[in-house]
């Protein structure tokens, strides 16, 4: 088991990269560099690479839909050999509020996509020429462009010949397919006693047509973690509320939320024995609330306790420099001392060697 922690895409990325630089000293394994649609991802973990000396960087994730397969192979190359080998590649299709509106592409194949970039980039950083024809045609056909495109393959040498791709997937269908090439897997809101009753199906249908030669499939627990004991660690929850109700709650279109809108997910949010049915965009709200709602006693001015639906999705009360999951500075009750004080880190994920669920 290795522990990561998660670069936010908001703070400061300069300051955020100090202090996993000390957090790398105390044994941090690894850290994953977010993007949305805030700073690019590739240049932070360059900065990062220079930084640093041991651990992983990974991005998480790097959307596919605002670079070509080329681009990322590039990416992938030259990431690889800034860090000296310790880049890892998270790709992911994102979401069509980001790609559509902020990226003006259009969401569409994400599953054939995901697939056909990993194929590319696995190929081309064996320097072979690329030429493929599927969502993507290399080079373009005849009767597009100038018709002076041939097949290339990488100039530069690459560090390795293969580099880790870990592939972010929610949805069933995602999931099935993930499992069957990817080096490793980035769910999110991972809640390991229950996701056999989430993807338990999609992982065993993939991992069953595995490509041959593959080890098996990594899990990075996407989820906060606190270590310690005592009531002084459960403190460590308002920390965890708000970011939790955001992507259950909040997160996505009003009427289309990825990562509650598949039947099994959904689930997880069905009222118990003996308590009332509610409609799922009723539970949903309820379940925000919920989370986000102060322990008695522990209400500060200015500080509501309900999420407001608000465009930017900030966390009411938070100034520009803290967001959801950014600890900010330390504050009475909290425990923790890998993510006290730290600007624009969240808690720990955990990243499993073993086979999933």
């Amino acid at each position: 088991m290795k522990v990561s922690l998660p670069l936010l895409y908001s703070g400061n990325p300069r300051e955020a990269a100090d202090q996993v630089a000390a957090l790398e000293r105390a044994g941090l394994d690894g850290v994953w560099v977010a993007e949305a649609y805030g700073f690019d991802a590739p240049t932070l973990m360059g900065y990062l690479a220079a930084k640093t000396e041991r651990v992983e960087i990974g991005s998480a994730i790097l959307n596919i839909y605002s670079r070509t397969p080329s681009a990322l192979l590039q990416t992938a190359a030259g990431l690889d050999n800034v860090t000296g080998g310790r880049a890892i590649l998270g790709p992911g299709a994102s979401g069509p509020q980001v790609i559509e509106g902020f990226h003006g592409v259009a969401f569409d194949q994400p599953v054939t996509r995901t697939r056909e970039i990993v194929e590319l980039i696995r190929r081309g950083l064996r320097r072979e020429t690329l030429t493929h024809e599927g969502t993507f045609t290399l080079p373009l056909p005849p009767g597009q462009g100038s018709g002076l495109g041939k097949p290339l393959k990488l100039l530069s040498r690459p560090e390795r010949r293969t580099v880790p791709i870990y592939v972010a997937a929610l949805g069933p269908t995602s999931v099935r397919s993930m499992a069957s090439y990817a080096d490793g897997w980035l769910p999110f809101l991972f809640y390991p006693e229950r996701a056999a009753e989430v993807w338990g199906e999609a992982l065993a249908a993939g991992t069953a047509r595995r490509e041959e030669g593959l080890a098996p499939l990594e899990v990075v627990a996407g989820g906060m973690l606190a270590i310690g004991e005592g009531p002084d660690t459960k403190a460590l929850l308002d920390l965890a509320r708000p970011l939790y109700a955001l992507y259950v709650g909040g997160m996505g279109a009003r009427g289309k939320n990825f990562t509650t809108s598949w039947p099994a997910a959904l689930r997880l949010l069905r009222p118990r024995p003996g308590r009332s049915r509610t409609s799922t965009s009723t539970a949903t709200s309820a379940t925000r609330r919920r989370m986000c709602r102060r322990p008695a006693g522990r209400s500060q001015p200015g500080r509501p306790g309900v999420l407001r639906p608000r465009a930017d999705r900030r966390v009411p009360g938070r100034g520009r420099d803290q967001s959801p999951g950014d600890p900010g500075r330390p504050r009475p009750g909290r425990t923790g001392r890998a993510s006290e004080g730290v600007a624009g880190l969240t808690g720990p994920a955990v990243r499993l060697s073993r086979r999933p669920p």
